[in-house]
């Protein structure tokens, strides 16, 4: 599908086109010629504005759909993969990346969790209050006062934002060109002490319900994280705030940063 400011600028190329070659016919007279051409600038003054405008409507369409997805979707469930690809270092010829896999779930505004399956076992959880990390190769849980730690992350973007207002206090929201049938929106935080860099959401509209397809997060250090979600279940009636509740497991030491 041609997006639209695209066609507007397509069809701003044609008008140029079509009323050039006009002017510029052997058998137009000279004043003729000059007032084709005052017609021509006009023409092109009045697409180009079309064209402005057919932008603008795109990317507010793209912020739109954005909003629906944070008001519509009160929770969500989906499988997920995801590639961790680090930036090319000095003696390296290719960069190096990892994959993990598992679920994620959310609970709008305060809840969320992502199961880690492979390769190794992880689980983070967000209950409300606490954001709990469990690691358990390194037998080891660390805690961390939730308000004071997810407002500038990704996990602001999917699971806790309500609006497009409560979103745009900490990002800076730029709509971006549809891509791989997706409409993408780009979020950049706007503390800059933050460790990410910038945020791309690609989001499916299906009717009216909206999912989230793919997250891409490139951070300080110049790595590229890309999340693809599968089967996302959009406000699933089994979902509650208990199932993200943390139990530290016997014998886990837990660490208060």
């Amino acid at each position: 599908m041609v997006s639209v400011k695209f066609w507007c600028l397509n069809v701003m190329t044609d008008v140029m086109i079509q009323a050039m070659a006009k002017a510029m016919r052997h058998d137009t007279p000279p004043r003729a010629r000059g007032g084709l051409l005052r017609r021509i600038l006009s023409r092109v003054s009045a697409v180009a504005a079309v064209a402005a405008l057919c932008t603008s409507a795109a990317c507010a369409s793209r912020l739109d759909t954005l909003e629906t997805f944070l008001k519509s979707t009160k929770s969500g469930r989906a499988d997920f993969t995801q590639i961790v690809t680090s930036p090319v270092k000095a003696g390296q010829t290719t960069a190096r990346s990892k994959t993990s896999t598992g679920q994620f779930s959310f609970v709008r505004p305060t809840r969320f969790r992502f199961d880690y399956v492979k390769p190794f076992p992880q689980v983070i959880v967000a209950d409300g209050q606490t954001l709990w990390l469990y690691d358990a190769d390194l037998e080891q849980v660390t805690a961390r006062k939730q308000a004071q730690t997810l407002s500038s992350t990704p996990a602001a973007l999917v699971a806790t934002a309500v609006d497009l207002a409560t979103l745009q206090k900490e990002f800076s929201l730029e709509a971006q060109a549809d891509a791989d049938g997706l409409q993408w929106v780009q979020a950049t935080p706007k503390n800059r002490e933050s460790t990410i860099q910038s945020v791309r959401m690609g989001l499916r509209v299906d009717g009216a319900q909206v999912s989230l397809v793919k997250l891409e997060i490139f951070d300080a250090m110049g790595q590229r994280s890309v999340l693809s979600f599968e089967r996302f279940e959009v406000n699933p009636a089994n979902l509650g705030a208990a199932q993200f509740n943390f139990v530290t497991p016997k014998g886990v030491s837990v660490i208060r940063p």
